[in-house]
């Protein structure tokens, strides 16, 4: 009986069809949106207000996935030590990560060049309304403002304002504190994770709307921006997508491989996200759904809760490859020379730069002339000759950023010892798998990861006081398909 229950379990679920998958129909609208922005750019840019909308409604489920997942995660373990070498992994990963993607916007401009001979005068340029405000935002941005700007005024503010750092310092605060709370924090425990449910769910509701938003967000880019842009200055923007893709299938996919997995395998399971990044121009809105597939596949919830979102704001591979290609190209663009050992300053300052608009508007271009401005000798005026371009290089980053968040999260996984590689393997490839084992509210994970123990407080743990019968087992909701 045990045996047949277990086998029905690991069946897996009747594939839906090719034309009823979330991510054909987002790919239908974003090729619609393209064609009424090309041949109607009145219409394409009255299509703005749609994609806004879905792109907010999305945003506005962030701050909380993020704050209780992460006080879920931290709340559960045994082992509170292991949280924070966790942190600590995922911070030097990133930091090799974001060097390797700047190295590689170097190698590249430096080898084609593609900015000589342009011989653009930095006093004749003339700045728009809209990119002086963001070139004064990039002046003024210190690189140390990242670090200090962590600890919020309030505990509403980061959620009013989707600070995703701040969000992240107050939910592992509250988190340890629920932790150290012992039994008497265990139906506050069984509380986030009854939320959590709740919060995926309404995640599952708009995202049947994504198609709509894809479909404005597309329509309103091209309407706006034209396809002029594309071809004025399509060497570089070639330049920096097939730098992108070379990065992504070489580093990202060494990684991959070093962990016995497929980056191909990977990317096709996640092609819902990518839908979604690549209609709205932002990674955004995929956040969510790629930590429900990674404890899906397997990877624990606070190694998920920790990395994913601090990911988002310190491993931005994209923006990385972004920020060294660009300032290069300024530079031969404006005839300015550097030699190797300031090209190599110009990337440690990227080191700080790239990290310090994360998550703000224009972050990227904030970003670039934050360099520009600390470096000083690269004109910051000249940022105008890639500022008409920007917005189609933006899809790019954010792609970029998203996998480069994916393959770090199942590397900090396997360094923590916690990665089941072969139960990852077939969630990839569509296989069945097993359901992973639910803890009862009222339990925690065990330091030695041999299981559950009851969440006691330490001085309860003598004489006849105990822990109260735990409710039945069931399966979160926020694993349920939408």
């Amino acid at each position: 009986m045990a045996h047949n229950s277990t086998a029905a379990a690991a069946t897996a679920a009747p594939k839906t069809r090719w034309y009823r998958q979330l991510y054909f129909w987002v790919l239908t609208a974003i090729l619609i949106g393209i064609l009424v922005g090309w041949l109607a750019p009145a219409t394409g840019i009255a299509m703005e207000p749609i994609g806004t909308t879905f792109v907010n409604a999305m945003k506005m489920l962030i701050g909380p996935i993020v704050f209780l997942t992460i006080v879920g995660g931290i709340a559960s373990v045994a082992d509170l030590k292991k949280v924070g070498m966790t942190g600590l992994k995922a911070l030097t990963y990133f930091q090799v990560g974001t060097i390797c993607a700047l190295a590689f916007g170097l190698v590249a401009i430096n080898v084609f060049r593609l900015g000589e001979g342009v011989n653009a005068d930095p006093g004749a340029i003339k700045t728009s309304d809209s990119a002086a405000k963001l070139i004064d935002a990039g002046q003024h941005q210190e690189w140390w403002q990242f670090i200090t700007n962590i600890i919020p005024t309030s505990v509403v503010q980061p959620f009013v304002v989707g600070d995703i750092l701040q969000i992240i310092f107050i939910a592992v605060v509250f988190g340890i504190a629920l932790n150290a709370m012992g039994k008497v924090g265990a139906p506050v425990l069984d509380g986030v994770q009854r939320l959590t449910g709740v919060m995926f769910k309404i995640l599952g509701f708009i995202m049947k709307a994504a198609p709509l938003g894809a479909f404005g967000a597309m329509a309103f880019a091209v309407g706006k921006y034209g396809v002029s842009s594309l071809t004025s200055m399509g060497g570089l923007i070639a330049l920096f997508y097939a730098t992108s893709i070379l990065f992504v299938v070489v580093v990202l996919g060494s990684v991959m491989a070093f962990l016995k997995l497929n980056i191909f395998s990977m990317i096709r399971h996640l092609k819902e996200e990518y839908m979604l990044i690549l209609g709205t121009s932002t990674a955004e809105p995929a956040l969510p759904g790629l930590m429900r597939k990674l404890e899906d596949a397997g990877v624990k919830k606070e190694t998920v809760g920790l990395v994913v979102p601090t990911g988002y704001s310190f491993n931005l591979d994209g923006a990385a490859i972004y920020l060294s290609l660009a300032a290069l190209y300024i530079a031969q663009a404006t005839n300015t020379h550097l030699s190797i050992g300031q090209q190599l300053g110009l990337l440690a300052v990227m080191l700080l730069t790239s990290k310090g608009a994360a998550g703000v508007a224009g972050g990227g271009f904030i970003a670039l002339t934050a360099t520009l401005a600390t470096i000083g000798t690269i004109p910051a005026a000249g940022i105008m000759l890639i500022f008409g371009i920007d917005k189609f290089m933006s899809e790019c980053r954010a792609l970029v950023n998203f996998t480069g968040n994916a393959v770090a999260t199942l590397f900090i996984a396997w360094w923590d010892r916690t990665l089941d590689a072969d139960r990852v393997r077939r969630v990839f490839a569509g296989q069945a798998v097993d359901p992973l084992p639910v803890l009862e509210p009222g339990l925690i994970e065990a330091a030695d990861g041999s299981g559950a123990r009851p969440h006691k407080e330490p001085a309860l743990q003598e004489g006849t006081a105990g822990v109260e019968p735990s409710l039945p087992a069931r399966r979160p909701a926020y694993s349920e398909t939408a």
